[in-house]
């Protein structure tokens, strides 16, 4: 991701994360700024021509901010990733954006593929990310730990859970209360991979 990239990111977030997900939650310049200055190889974008049509935003932490199992802003220290530790042994996923019109191409398995080369190549000890749980609001569960627990053994499908799983990360828990997130209760996966 270059400075160039910046409004498109930010465009394709706006179609990736529509009502009733809040704008406020959104990527702005000055937190793309601050990813591509403290970690720019973990900042991708895919481009169809020059279109970003994908990205995804990654930090690195020490281990126990993702093991205690934080809410986001904590975790990750906020939009400006203000917990990026260069010398921390897990990369972590931020987010993960993919134009509407493209989905189903193989741009998020290409970008989580990338995702695991990095902890490959840069020797750290794991990926880690926690993910919404969009469809958990309309599934008629009332608990996001069945949920979660339902999703992971095929009973049912959760559009951003689903294809996680599916690209070979694993599930360790749900986080309640992990971000202001309505459509998920509120709730996070919480995932990792190891090499």
């Amino acid at each position: 991701m270059e400075p160039c990239h910046f409004s498109g990111v930010i465009k394709l977030q706006e179609l990736a994360f529509p009502p009733p997900f809040d704008r406020d939650l959104l990527w702005k310049e000055e937190h793309l700024v601050a990813h591509t200055t403290k970690f720019p190889e973990g900042q991708i974008v895919a481009l169809f021509g020059p279109k970003v049509v994908g990205s995804c935003s990654n930090s690195i932490l020490d281990s126990p901010w993702f093991d205690l199992g934080l809410p986001w802003k904590e975790m990750v220290g906020g939009y400006s990733i203000d917990t990026f530790n260069p010398s921390g042994k897990t990369i972590f996923g931020l987010d993960i954006s993919v134009h509407p019109d493209y989905r189903r191409t193989g741009i998020g398995k290409s970008l989580y593929d990338h995702r695991k080369s990095l902890v490959c190549n840069l020797e750290f000890e794991r990926y880690a990310t926690t993910c919404r749980l969009p469809d958990f609001e309309l599934s008629g569960c009332s608990d996001v730990h069945t949920y979660g627990k339902e999703v992971c053994d095929q009973v049912r499908s959760d559009r951003t859970l689903t294809p996680l799983l599916r690209y070979g990360l694993t599930m360790i828990s749900v986080l309640e209360n992990h971000w202001d997130d309505p459509e998920s209760g509120n709730s996070a996966a919480r995932l990792e991979w190891w090499p």
